[in-house]
């Protein structure tokens, strides 16, 4: 139990914090980690304008990223100057001097330092410059006494922060919709262009018991859709001690694997319906697609980042695969689940990326059965291999590639949207309703992961049949079916 800490600022009224969050479902994770350490020690919630503390979660794995940061850090000192700015995550990670060097931060807590940061920040005498040193910063400590840094070696950090985020805006309201819980954390691959290992750190995972316990807990509250996630989901289990959470006498031999886990969530719990994140290319193996494909209780959907079609540019990215391995596990999917969506990471504008190498990519893309992909257009970062790299692709030319493959991947989703009219498919009811010239619509999800807007009002947490009518503005519209 954590200790009901009094941090009184005002007028001896309850102490309040907001925490707002950049970036992946790992840093949403953790916000809601953290917003449950303030709740704990007595603090409630309030708007950025108004609350004593605000803590600003970040992201840094693009320099988009970190501007975000640094607008949203002038943000809130321009609406509430009396706020104490508290900065964490993977950018306070990365440069924590340089976030406090910027006006109206009062402290950086770096993801080392994150399963402490309430304690962190709510101590009533903090040492001036409380900082646990980076070699090649502790000359700065004496021209910093204001702020306090808290950062360390993030290869050491051991803690893995697991509460579960709900992805609709109403659910502090009561709504119960599709939370998402975060099982494993770090990544040890070494992507030449990446840098959350270095911010992260090494690959850890939430336990077996630890992943049954808050689905069970889940399930008892009424939620009915889980979606599981992670830095690197599909090393769930690698770091674990022989023999934790294995199903049989001869899985207890080897140490578990992320189809354990699967296997376990089914067997331990009443979760109608799990639906997994981004699993990497070489995780995918003939058991894991199997098992999406024969469990209606595993909602169809894959998504497998890709990166590049071209063999040359992979290898200068340090990924584990090669182009013909990638199509073969799309190929296996798709073949095991026809009407699964299936997407893809793809970065465009990797130093010394050719016209021909984007070619392979805009191929590959184009024969392989996508319903959607995120494409990202290449961002140089500090200390990554990829940043000295020489060749570095001009942006203009990198951003054109990127309208390519996002201009190919709306007519795939078109297409694949198009082939459900008339087809019955089943959704999850969200929380939103949506007022048309043509009645009240609810927004749902389907099993493959397609919104569909369907007609009447509908109560959230429900899965019903739709028949789909028609797709307009890339929305599929339906019918109770």
């Amino acid at each position: 139990m954590c200790p009901r800490i009094r941090y009184l600022r005002y007028d001896n009224q309850v102490p309040t914090y907001y925490v707002e969050n950049f970036g992946c479902r790992a840093t949403q994770a953790d916000g809601a980690t953290l917003a449950m350490q303030f709740e704990a020690r007595g603090l409630t919630r309030a708007s950025a304008s108004e609350a004593e503390i605000v803590l600003l979660n970040t992201c840094t794995v693009t320099a988009s990223a970190d501007q975000d940061a640094r607008a949203a850090i002038r943000r809130v000192q321009r609406q509430n100057p009396l706020a104490k700015i508290i900065v964490t995550g993977c950018y306070a990670q990365r440069a924590p001097e340089e976030i406090a060097a910027l006006p109206g931060v009062t402290a950086v807590i770096g993801n080392s330092h994150k399963h402490k940061l309430a304690e962190l920040a709510l101590a009533p005498n903090p040492s001036p410059n409380s900082f646990l040193p980076l070699s090649n910063l502790t000359e700065k400590r004496e021209a910093r006494a204001e702020n306090q840094i808290y950062v360390s070696d993030i290869f050491a950090h051991t803690e893995l922060l697991a509460a579960p985020v709900f992805e609709s805006s109403s659910a502090a309201q009561g709504d119960r919709t599709r939370p998402n819980l975060k099982i494993q954390d770090g990544c040890d691959n070494r992507c030449s262009f990446c840098i959350i290992p270095s911010v992260r750190g090494h690959s850890r995972s939430l336990p077996l018991r630890g992943v049954i316990d808050q689905v069970n807990t889940l399930v008892e509250a009424g939620y009915r859709e889980l979606v599981i996630s992670g830095i690197n989901l599909g090393r769930w289990g690698r770091d674990l001690a022989r023999g934790t959470g294995s199903r049989t006498s001869s899985a207890r031999r080897r140490k578990p694997r992320f189809e354990t886990l699967i296997h376990n969530i089914l067997e331990q719990t009443r979760i109608e319906k799990l639906r997994i994140s981004s699993v990497e290319p070489m995780d995918w193996t003939d058991e894991l697609i199997d098992l999406l494909a024969s469990s209606p209780r595993i909602a169809k959907h894959a998504h497998v980042p890709l990166q590049s079609g071209s063999d040359a540019v992979l290898r200068r990215m340090h990924r584990k695969y090669r182009p013909w391995h990638y199509s073969e596990k799309i190929e296996k999917i798709r073949a095991a689940m026809p009407a699964a969506a299936i997407g893809a990471d793809v970065m465009t504008g990797f130093p010394g990326e050719t016209d021909a190498e984007f070619e392979c990519t805009r191929r590959l893309v184009e024969k392989l059965p996508f319903t959607y992909l995120h494409v990202f257009t290449y961002s140089a970062r500090p200390g990554t291999p990829a940043a000295a790299l020489r060749n570095q692709v001009p942006v203009h030319v990198a951003r054109e590639r990127n309208k390519v493959l996002r201009d190919l991947a709306a007519e795939k989703k078109f297409a694949f949207m198009q082939s459900f009219v008339g087809e019955p498919l089943q959704a999850i009811t969200l929380t939103a309703t949506i007022s048309t010239p043509d009645g009240n619509f609810t927004e749902t999800l389907t099993d493959n992961y397609q919104k569909l807007y369907l007609k009447g009002q509908h109560e959230p947490n429900q899965w019903l049949s739709a028949l789909v009518t028609k797709v307009e503005d890339e929305v599929l519209l339906g019918i109770p079916a």
